[in-house]
């Protein structure tokens, strides 16, 4: 089997904002949720079986804790915000499995999922789905892959060393000294991405760099790949088959009659029919 993990959030972003190119700023109310559940049902369509989509319940986590400039829900429009839960509901009753995530994010989910997924020898492929440059870490040879849509790019390993000149277990380390300007944290002063690769691919991880390549940045470097490196450890699930994807469920009916999107389940159903003869 496959396993396809998905970044709600990220998905919740990029219909919002997409959509916003059309609409002149008139957003509906479950229009992003709307074009994520589209975009999931569009897999199952396509033949994903094993699906688990992991999102933001709350944006802040025990990282903020760590570091005052990591990011916050701050700035994120009304119109945006009221979706976050609203699409963890409808995925659930559409019968996908969810993990809103509160004290870890959604990228640490999708980092423990991929791991316990790819665990499973009946498993032979995990695909994340989400460019965020942090999941990279995640990528194991071609067993378990990256894809990123926005870029039109499968990463595997090779394609992860390809992108950024380490492999995947030295991305927490390379983006410690890059920075990320998303996640909010800066890196060190004067190293940028030529030169981490350099570093890391001389010396190996932060840890055993020499004393006088840092020199008194040594331990924010270290706090940064604290903040860049995915949790693994959520115990989402005990069975892989706990992902499999068994239809919509009976509440599915009364949502999408409530977003005013019954397109929505005659295609859930029609999906499902086509599950139960396969």
């Amino acid at each position: 089997m496959i396993v396809h993990l998905i970044d709600g959030t990220y998905e919740l972003f990029r219909h919002f904002y997409g959509q916003r190119r059309f609409n002149k700023g008139q957003d509906k109310p479950f229009g992003a949720v709307v074009g994520v559940l589209n975009g999931v049902l569009q897999m199952i369509e396509e033949g994903a079986t094993h699906v688990g989509v992991a999102t933001d319940h709350v944006i802040e986590s025990f990282r903020n804790e760590l570091w005052p400039g990591y990011k916050t829900g701050a700035g994120i429009e009304w119109a945006l915000r009221a979706q976050f839960h609203p699409l963890e509901n409808a995925l659930a009753s559409m019968g996908v499995m969810v993990w809103p995530m509160v004290e870890l994010e959604a990228d640490d989910a999708l980092a423990s999922a991929a791991h316990l997924a790819s665990a499973d020898p009946q498993v032979l492929k995990v695909c994340i789905w989400t460019p965020d440059k942090d999941l990279a870490q995640c990528v194991r040879e071609d067993r378990v892959v990256q894809i990123d849509r926005k870029a039109g790019a499968i990463r595997d390993a090779n394609g992860v060393f390809k992108k950024f000149g380490v492999s995947p277990a030295l991305i927490p380390d390379f983006l410690a000294l890059v920075g990320d300007s998303a996640d909010g944290y800066p890196g060190i002063a004067g190293i940028g991405k030529t030169g981490a690769a350099r570093l890391l691919n001389d010396y190996g991880p932060i840890e055993a760099f020499p004393e006088k390549v840092l020199k008194d940045r040594r331990e924010e470097a270290l706090l940064f790949k604290n903040l860049a490196t995915l949790r693994t450890n959520a115990p989402l699930f005990c069975n892989v088959e706990e992902l499999r994807w068994r239809g919509p469920t009976p509440a599915f009916a009364e949502l999408t009659e409530k977003m005013g999107e019954p397109r929505l389940l005659v295609r859930a159903n029609a999906a499902f029919a086509k599950v139960a003869q396969d």
